[in-house]
């Protein structure tokens, strides 16, 4: 349960803390509204994943079922992570890692709306959950059934609360960001464990179809 809660933990911190529009959108938010923008617009984005996860859930039964679509998900979860991870090295080291902060403000409902239609906007956060999110569920499934699906979005979104909500704060109090260098160096560790996790996908993967023809 623990590796299960501390591998949602350090992935989902690899996505929440690429530059994207969610983290411009929270960025500009907490400099016109303080230091709890980040919690409601983070809740929007949860709302959303949980929907999604209530919608992969409906299908677990046949993809449990089937050895060929589990190594399929291991296969395609395991190279986008490999690509998403050396690319986030790789901006990182040349120092392509940009926010910026336009935007107008929001009120509440407005922020929490806007959580989730930024994430459901965003091609890269749907692909992520479809083929990446999905391996992990499966692998939390198959070791402790729903409860393991729990632990892991419990540590996923925590990941999300924890990160928005630090910028939230930090942004709403100093109306500062973090310093480029420390970002950058944090962002490539990142991206050294969305390689690692990207192998062992793929690793995992090659074995089960291995086991198909012994």
């Amino acid at each position: 349960m623990l590796l299960i809660f501390t591998s949602a933990l350090l992935v989902g911190f690899s996505g929440a803390m690429m530059p994207g529009s969610l983290l411009t959108y929270t960025i500009r938010q907490s400099l016109s509204v303080g230091k709890k923008a980040g919690f409601v617009i983070v809740t929007g984005h949860a709302v959303l994943e949980v929907m999604l996860i209530a919608l992969i859930l409906m299908g677990f039964d046949v993809i449990l079922q089937s050895t060929a679509a589990q190594i399929a998900i291991g296969f395609a979860g395991g190279f986008l992570l490999l690509l998403m991870g050396l690319d986030m090295v790789l901006k990182a080291a040349r120092k392509k890692v940009q926010v910026e902060s336009g935007g107008k403000e929001h009120k509440n409902g407005g922020m929490l709306l806007s959580g989730l239609l930024i994430s459901a906007a965003n091609p890269y956060f749907l692909l992520w959950w479809a083929v990446i999110g999905l391996g992990f569920l499966l692998q939390a499934f198959r070791a402790f059934g729903y409860t393991g699906v729990a632990v892991y979005f419990l540590g996923h979104i925590s990941a999300d609360v924890i990160w928005y909500g630090l910028v939230s704060i930090v942004v709403g109090t100093t109306r500062k960001f973090i310093r480029d260098e420390p970002y950058r160096l944090i962002l490539i560790g990142l991206g050294c464990l969305l390689v690692f996790f990207g192998g062992k996908f793929v690793y995992e993967a090659v074995a089960s179809l291995g086991g198909m023809f012994t």
